[in-house]
């Protein structure tokens, strides 16, 4: 064997590591001493965040395929991997005070385990050079999500929640392997690089396994009309685990799916720019008029994710280097955004012993306002409300549709924009004009690492709104060296 190999896997190899360390410590931990493994997950996801950005990227070994080309590492998949890690690490600083309490302590420990196996997951999924390493990630990510969603034992919700996400996923991967059947018998292999070079026509049995392949990685992505799911399980599951699934695990499915069509699909990017030019549509439509809808914060952002989710299509569907670029930065843009208003769910939350109702937040601004400063920069980031990171975010991805001369997808997504921000502003009414509920808490209070995640967020939305054409041409360089 090669051992050279496994160079080409160093972040996925120091991950495992990682993995390792933490079980043992968190076997070895007494009860009390369960902080320690958060103080280890932490510090090593810093660790290997700086580590993806800086050192990484110079070792000429780390960047190849590795075992025949089943493995892909390049600039671009290693930059993918560093914005899950960002957003992993802000999901995590989030999630100290839900598992300090009394019921959740014990198995603390285990959560940040099982996280970072999902993680794991994702990395294989971004890397994959063949439809079933991509499988082997998809479903390395999805058991373990299935286990957070329930982790809250003792609520009915939660495990409901575990219980359809498993469901969802089962019936997923029976879908996109389905459709991979039908790929294999049209060219004979599953190698992301053979196939794209046998793909020259849309013949029949390429077209449906391509239609297949789409709605598995659509049930994972929400995309109408594989989203029903979504509200269910995001208000079931506990806060953190939503945040989780809204950012992290939607990012590493539109990756996956990017690189599957630039890769194995680029001779035949009509048949599935189509297909994605009307999943867009109504999947940014249907998600919007859903979300004006929704009384409870958790599933009015599950609709919201829903609708985020279509416009990252907007990328996809461009089909060059322009609209990776602009994908790659929408995806790290809505991690700020998403998790800045997650983190204010989750003081609000713990504050008020589980309340997630919308009315919960009436009032917020007169006995809270620096909680409702950081609700109100995620959700006009969101709406694209310039000078917001989320303003530039849709400017890139509207202009990488309009590179590919897609005029009135562009227009209908800009008309759907004065939609998100209707009811987004909803939000801001509520914490601004409408009056506190009669129980509503005098101050909310969080803990110091909630309030960290809040500050980098923050930071991210104006630092990437400030100097969002430096990381924009950053990932514009590595595009396409996949």
């Amino acid at each position: 064997m090669d051992f050279s190999n496994f160079w080409v896997l160093e972040q996925e190899i120091l991950l495992i590591m990682i993995i390792i360390v933490l079980f043992f410590m968190d076997i070895f931990s007494s009860e009390d001493r369960k902080d320690t493994v958060f103080y280890g997950t932490i510090i090593s996801l810093f660790y290997i965040t700086i580590h993806g950005f800086f050192v990484v990227p110079l070792h000429e070994y780390a960047i190849g395929g590795a075992f025949g080309g089943i493995f892909v590492s390049s600039k671009m998949t290693i930059l993918m991997k560093n914005v899950l890690n960002i957003a992993t690490l802000l999901v995590l600083l989030q999630t100290y005070s839900w598992l300090k309490t009394e019921k959740m302590r014990k198995q603390s420990g285990e959560f940040y385990i099982i996280t970072l196996f999902t993680l794991l997951g994702m990395y294989i999924m971004v890397s994959a050079g063949n439809f079933m390493m991509l499988y082997i990630g998809m479903e390395t990510a999805s058991l373990p999500l299935a286990c957070l969603a329930a982790y809250n034992k003792s609520q009915e919700k939660s495990a409901e929640a575990g219980v359809k996400f498993v469901l969802i996923s089962a019936l997923s991967s029976a879908v996109m392997l389905f459709g991979l059947s039908f790929l294999y018998g049209s060219v004979g292999t599953f190698y992301f690089e053979d196939m794209g070079a046998k793909i020259l026509t849309a013949d029949p049995l390429t077209v449906i396994g391509l239609v297949f392949f789409l709605g598995g990685l659509g049930f994972k992505l929400s995309l109408v009309p594989f989203h029903l799911w979504t509200a269910d399980v995001y208000e079931g599951s506990p806060t953190s685990v939503t945040a989780y699934l809204s950012v992290v695990s939607k990012g590493a499915a539109a990756f996956a799916l990017l690189f599957a069509l630039y890769k194995v699909f680029g001779n035949i990017e009509v048949v599935w720019q189509n297909i994605l030019w009307w999943l867009s549509i109504i999947t940014i439509t249907l998600g919007n008029l859903f979300a004006i809808r929704q009384k409870d914060i958790k599933r009015f952002f599950a609709f919201s994710s829903i609708s985020q989710a279509g416009y990252i299509l907007l990328g996809l569907i461009a089909g060059n280097a322009q609209g990776m670029a602009s994908t790659v930065y929408y995806v790290l843009v809505y991690v700020f955004s998403n998790l800045a208003a997650f983190a204010v769910i989750t003081s609000v939350e713990n504050a008020t012993k589980g309340k997630t109702a919308i009315d919960v937040f009436n009032g917020l601004y007169k006995s809270n306002p620096k909680l409702v400063l950081v609700m109100t920069f995620a959700v006009f980031s969101l709406g694209g409300i310039p000078p917001f990171a989320g303003f530039f975010s849709k400017f890139f991805i509207f202009m990488a549709a309009a590179s590919a001369e897609q005029y009135l997808l562009v227009f209908i997504a800009l008309l759907n924009t004065v939609v998100s921000l209707y009811y987004y502003l909803l939000i801001v009414k509520a914490m601004f004009i409408r009056e506190l509920i009669p129980d509503a808490p005098a101050r909310i209070s969080s803990d110091v690492y909630n309030k960290v995640s809040m500050l980098l967020c923050v930071a991210g939305l104006l630092l990437l709104g400030i100097f969002g054409f430096f990381f924009y041409e950053m990932a514009d360089k590595f595009s396409f060296g996949i």
